[in-house]
């Protein structure tokens, strides 16, 4: 979706699609959130199929469905590609529970990854980004956004204990779960796209979780750790080893490489920002944060109202679907002043492109590493980075990036 809005138009909220997905690889959903958060912070859609949910769009709002299970659970599902359909691993999988299981569940999880746990790995992870962006910075035809979706997986595949030779079957079934309607990674229907990626992912943990377990060891990897997690007083069976593993590939490969496009494509179009980020690389860490914020590449979750809840000026029915948007709440004017100028001086450490509240992303420390290192080396060409070509954007409303972003680096001339 485009990143920055077009002109200002008229907005119809009572005709407004947001489920349509042209909206987001086509078109431009921030004059239609900017009309929401004014005018509808609690917006109410039936589909033609007769699925119905909720929407808020403020800052704070958001917030307070992301933060509160009491109010707002996990546990029917928290994507909206499964809206109407309750997560059959509801209760199980790590990101479709509640404290206090899930507390348990992410604190065995999160304790290997927190600032103070990832900081070892950094000079690992800046060699890795010296290669990945070696052909970029050479000179040749680059396609960042299609070559970023591997990035993840470069970073972590060693950490996760993936080895290397899965690493590029796992991005495409990651890409699947997340876009399953992009016509680069479906296959048949949506429906069948999700079924396809969802059974091979967790075949692909539950296979592993075996193969240990005959082997009579671990290698220490993240993915191991869950055979010795325990929720309450009993260790997690195969089968949530399985889906929590199957939870962990989805966060690691699905955000990092549209925030990584997205970013770059502000800066490209933003000689005099990308030019002052250059010549204070200090402005790095803010340049991270504006970039999640700007991008805000998981632009939504879905929870389900445990109760009549009053929220956005109205009230949303017990048991209905309400979802957050994140890409709206991280260009709340109220939070965030003139939010659709990209200012890599700017203060945007509020910006909740990670989540909010219990489900905040545990893997966030390592996603800001991996940031921070990649735009310290983008930084470091002396060059300039230009478009190659027409960005394409990713068909889907859950993830907002790019499949598609050709740029070439071209050598500054001699004085």
């Amino acid at each position: 979706m485009r990143l920055t809005p077009g002109p200002a138009r008229e907005i119809d909220l009572d005709r407004i699609d947001l489920f349509d997905l042209d909206l987001y690889s086509f078109g431009d959903p921030h004059p239609v959130w900017d009309a929401m958060r004014l005018r509808a912070p609690l917006h109410h859609q039936v589909l033609p199929d007769g699925r119905e949910f909720w929407s808020v769009t403020r800052y704070d709002d958001v917030c307070r469905v992301l933060g509160d299970h009491r109010e707002f659970t996990s546990e029917r599902g928290t994507v909206v590609t499964h809206l109407g359909t309750d997560d059959v691993a509801a209760g199980r999988l790590m990101t479709s529970t509640d404290p206090p299981r899930h507390t348990q569940v992410r604190r065995a999880i999160g304790r290997h990854l927190t600032a103070r746990a990832v900081a070892p790995w950094e000079e690992r992870i800046r060699r890795t980004v010296v290669r990945f962006l070696a052909p970029a910075l050479d000179g040749e035809p680059f396609d960042l956004a299609e070559q970023a979706l591997r990035l993840p997986a470069i970073v972590t595949g060693p950490i996760l204990g993936i080895p290397e030779r899965d690493w590029d079957e796992l991005v495409r079934l990651t890409a699947m779960v997340t876009a399953p309607s992009d016509p680069h990674f479906r296959l048949g229907g949506e429906a069948a796209t999700l079924a396809i990626s969802h059974h091979e992912l967790v075949t692909y943990v539950t296979e592993r979780v075996k193969r240990r377990r005959a082997e009579g060891g671990a290698d220490g990897s993240l993915l191991d750790r869950l055979m010795t997690v325990h929720a309450g007083d009993a260790p997690l069976t195969d089968e949530e080893i399985a889906l929590d593993g199957y939870s962990i590939l989805l966060g690691a490969n699905v955000t990092t490489p549209h925030t990584v496009s997205g970013t770059v494509l502000a800066l490209v179009e933003r000689p005099d920002q990308f030019a002052r980020a250059r010549a204070d690389p200090s402005l790095v860490p803010n340049l991270v944060e504006e970039g999640l914020r700007w991008t805000s590449a998981a632009c939504n979750f879905m929870r389900y109202a445990v109760h009549d809840t009053p929220i956005g000026g109205g009230t949303i029915p017990a048991r209905a679907a309400v979802v957050a948007w994140i890409g709206s709440a991280n260009r709340d004017a109220t939070r965030f002043p003139d939010p659709h100028t990209f200012d890599l001086t700017r203060n945007a450490k509020a910006q909740i492109a990670f989540g909010f509240g219990p489900h905040y992303c545990v893997g966030a420390p390592l996603a800001r590493l991996t940031l921070r290192i990649f735009f310290e080396e983008l930084l470091r060409h002396p060059g300039t980075i230009e478009l190659d070509g027409e960005p394409e954007h990713l068909r889907s409303y859950f993830i907002a990036g790019m499949t598609h972003l050709p740029v070439v680096a071209r050598k500054r001339a001699a004085p």
